[in-house]
């Protein structure tokens, strides 16, 4: 049965997967990465998320309203949980330097691997798809792992601007201009 399933899976979803290991392995050691860098995984799981939930359920009813409860708790748990500290914003190159993760990859593969894993049940079984028991935790579930990155890279921003207004607002030798 597994052998039939990977079978039938369409290539484009092995790319995404490469792409996303790819991004994660980078994640996981310090750099320093530009703001428009910064934003693409977060709008890559972003999309990744909302294309499970609307090609499995659509945009209407419990679905979405499940899938924007996740994603503000999901924000929210994020936002408190990052550290600011290990975050230096380089306002010069518009850039900062972020401590290397593993958990961006574990976020990455539990979207993949979960966004694979409803496919999969669905297309076993089609009634699911209708089933509130099923859709509810799975809406909650994308929705969350979205808010996790959102709320990450919002947090990020933030430290950013901070030091940018402070960096605007000293001289030469720190002092105010």
């Amino acid at each position: 049965m597994l052998q039939h399933i990977f079978s039938h899976t369409p290539l484009y979803v092995w790319a995404i997967l490469g792409f996303l290991v790819y991004r994660g392995v980078l994640a996981s050691r310090a750099r320093e990465v530009s703001l428009r860098k910064l934003c693409i995984i977060p709008l890559v799981m972003l999309a990744l998320s909302l294309s499970g939930v609307h090609g499995s359920f659509g945009l209407a009813g419990i679905a979405s309203f499940a899938w924007g409860a996740g994603a503000l708790a999901g924000a929210a748990l994020a936002w408190s949980l990052t550290r600011t500290d290990t975050i230096v914003a380089i306002p010069a190159r518009a850039s900062v330097q972020r401590p290397g993760s593993w958990v961006p990859l574990m976020l990455m593969m539990s979207i993949f691997c979960m966004k694979y894993a409803v496919a999969v049940t669905l297309a076993i079984a089609p009634t699911y798809a209708h089933a509130t028991g099923f859709i509810v935790p799975v809406c909650l579930a994308y929705g969350c792992f979205s808010g996790i990155f959102l709320g990450g890279l919002l947090r990020t921003v933030a430290v950013y601007r901070q030091a940018r207004q402070a960096h605007m607002t000293s001289g030469p030798q720190g002092a105010a201009v």
